[in-house]
């Protein structure tokens, strides 16, 4: 990890990476100074489920199908564009409906903090 000062990163053009909610551009994975990892995260119709045990994560709903919700413990919460929600670790959670999200996640991710029932 280095500390390179402030940085300035077009999400876009990181690789994406499968995830259990669709495709994942993650920044800041490698700053010693910055606690957490920055997602763009595009969910498609098939996302899974899932629950981290230390991740916190913060979700900015940026675009969203009209009827798109958020499935926190098994209830579902309509989401529109510029929404956020808290999803505290525990929480079993998955994107219902195609939606583009800002994924803020502390401590920093780890795919082996993906937990599924």
């Amino acid at each position: 990890m280095t500390d390179c000062g402030p940085a300035v990163i077009d999400l876009t053009t990181l690789p994406g990476v499968p995830c259990p909610c669709g495709i994942a551009r993650r920044a800041f994975a490698d700053r010693a100074d910055f606690p957490g990892t920055i997602h763009l995260t595009q969910i498609d119709r098939s996302a899974k489920s899932h629950y981290h045990t230390k991740h916190t994560e913060v979700y900015v709903i940026l675009e969203c199908d009209e009827d798109a919700a958020i499935e926190l413990d098994g209830r579902l919460h309509p989401v529109s564009p510029k929404m956020t929600v808290l999803i505290p670790p525990g929480t079993r959670h998955r994107a219902v409906g195609q939606m583009q999200v800002l994924i803020v996640c502390l401590p920093k991710f780890d795919s082996s903090d993906e937990h599924f029932d």
